[in-house]
């Protein structure tokens, strides 16, 4: 069976978390690689509506082992309320597993979160204040407090004491903020190390062994490729990769075992934060879609921009993660609209080009050029075979398909598991 890498392919929200859920019946592990609890998924199936953070969305299929990479930063009291959530929605998380070498988040990574974004005044770069940025920072700078770390309750505190003579060093003569107390922060973290312990492993040698038997493992992108460190809108973006080759480094499986890389894109694009995004509407047509499609973020609440389908940046995409098919959702969105629009290219300095510039200052005076197709007026949330979608949305759909250089694998038109044409086999 192949391992299956499962990214987003624009600035994230794309609905993969509907996806896992659906793809997960036929897995048998699924695996979260990157990211932290800045990213989230919607997941409606028949247990009820879940928006999920860190636990993967395969958590719904009770046989999958459901791993939390070592890619992802833990924020631990947002790992237990997520644990307790679900089992109180009756969710067996008997399944889940944390990486032993996954990092935390900690108290100070969201004041610093908080005090570098007020910092930066009018040029804030629109982070949920999550820590998650501060998080990896620590990480590269090897002061990261890993889950391991948990498991050794002495050690941890002389780690710990270790790294907040830093931050607290910083607080006070940078920013001009009191200390953290070190012993209420050690005495929360004991009590999140005695509910989490019985779910940290060593992950590498799980998904060795599920590689070993053949098994089928689902890389759980978070965000999307448009946030990329380094090929996306940089700064605006985000402090991992969601890229399928980060999944390789986020999940630990070696990038010649990856088979099949499954790229999630809406219908039309979405982006919540700041950066650069060269369909944004601002018009009623934009309203209309932020408000049939409820289009609020699934961590912070926050309103998503919305715009026509970037072909452009998708292609991009494509590129980058070496897609072999597409998943496009939210096509049911668009039903009442009267005609619909797909970016084929960008005029830049008064020339035309195909391509995704590097250059934040060149994509924010890049203009849309525009190929508009007709509407199909008709809801479509009840349709299950491509060839019962009206015409227009078949064009719609395969014009996308054109534009990218890569075939969609299948298309949803609505909200739950069932909700989904299939066109070809993505596994």
């Amino acid at each position: 069976m192949p391992v299956l890498a499962l990214v987003g392919g624009q600035w994230g929200d794309e609905g993969k978390g509907k996806v896992v859920d659906q793809l997960a019946e036929s897995a048998d592990v699924v695996v979260r690689f990157s990211g932290g609890d800045n990213a989230g998924h919607t997941v409606i199936n028949h247990l009820g509506e879940f928006k999920l953070h860190l636990v993967p969305a395969g958590i719904f299929t009770s046989r999958v082992l459901c791993i939390i990479g070592n890619g992802v930063v833990i924020n631990p009291a947002v790992l237990m309320s997520e644990i307790e959530m679900l089992n109180k929605a009756g969710v067996d998380t008997s399944h889940l597993v944390i990486s032993n070498r996954a990092h935390l988040v900690m108290p100070y990574h969201l004041l610093l979160d908080e005090l570098e974004e007020k910092s930066r005044a009018g040029k804030a770069l629109g982070t949920t204040k999550r820590g998650i940025g501060p998080a990896f920072a620590d990480k590269t700078n090897r002061l990261g407090i890993r889950t391991c770390d948990l498991l050794d309750k002495d050690g941890l505190k002389e780690r710990l004491t270790m790294v907040m003579d830093s931050k607290n060093t910083l607080f006070t003569k940078v920013y001009d903020a009191p200390p953290m107390s070190l012993d209420k922060i050690y005495d929360e973290y004991c009590v999140y190390a005695d509910f989490l312990a019985s779910y940290i492993k060593d992950t590498s040698v799980l998904l060795t062994q599920a590689l070993a038997r053949k098994q089928l493992v689902i890389m759980e992108g978070a965000q999307g490729a448009l946030l990329d460190p380094d090929f996306g809108t940089y700064p605006y973006g985000t402090s991992s990769s969601p890229l399928s080759a980060g999944g390789s480094l986020g999940a630990g499986i070696a990038p010649n075992r990856i088979d099949k890389v499954l790229g999630i894109f809406k219908a039309y694009c979405t982006r919540v934060g700041n950066g650069p995004m060269p369909t944004e509407l601002f018009d009623a047509t934009g309203d209309e879609i932020r408000n049939i499609a409820h289009e609020f973020g699934t961590t912070t609440g926050r309103p998503r921009r919305i715009g026509w389908f970037d072909a452009v940046a998708a292609r991009f995409s494509c590129f980058i993660n070496g897609l072999t098919s597409v998943a496009l959702t939210r096509l049911d969105v668009l039903d009442s609209i009267p005609s619909v629009k797909i970016c084929t290219a960008y005029e830049l300095n008064g020339e035309l080009i195909d391509y995704f510039p590097a250059s934040v200052a060149d994509l924010e005076k890049c203009r849309p050029v525009y190929e508009e197709l007709s509407g199909w007026n008709s809801p479509i949330s009840h349709v299950r075979k491509f060839t019962d979608l009206p015409l227009e949305a078949q064009r719609y759909v395969r014009r996308i398909e054109e534009l990218m250089g890569c075939e969609v694998g299948m298309t949803c038109c609505g909200p739950s598991r069932e909700q989904v044409i299939h066109l070809k086999s993505v596994i």
